[in-house]
């Protein structure tokens, strides 16, 4: 059976004056399986070609928390995955930030996470 869920790319614009960017992750929310859960990848090389300067392990750091953030760590700890997720995508001015949400429906979510990760981050 495909359960309905809701999925936000998320992009690193390291030059927020360009407004260039690049996918980074994507998370995944399934509000019927009280499931949420982001997978990133960091491809160093694109980054630099919109910005040669770019703090890459900052950018990391700062992915690692969005994972944290969607387990429930730090000040997410109190917050529901429903919340954590409206959290995460609303939009935001800062080198990290989630595109628009879109919808779809899969048997599973965390192998439907995986295939969104290849098909539009790597």
């Amino acid at each position: 059976m495909r359960i309905p869920y809701e999925y936000a790319i998320i992009q690193a614009c390291p030059r927020i004056e360009r407004g260039e960017l690049i996918n980074v992750g994507v998370m995944l929310y399934s509000q019927r399986l009280d499931f949420l859960a982001a997978r990133t990848h960091l491809h160093e090389e694109r980054l630099r070609c919109l910005d040669p300067e770019a703090d890459v392990d900052a950018i990391a750091a700062a992915l690692a928390s969005w994972e944290a953030t969607c387990t429930g760590a730090g000040a997410a700890a109190e917050m529901k995955p429903g919340e954590r997720f409206r959290w995460l995508v609303a939009p935001r001015s800062t080198i990290l930030r989630a595109g628009p949400v879109h919808m779809g429906l899969a048997a599973d979510p965390s192998a439907e996470l995986d295939r969104l990760l290849e098909l539009l981050v790597r």
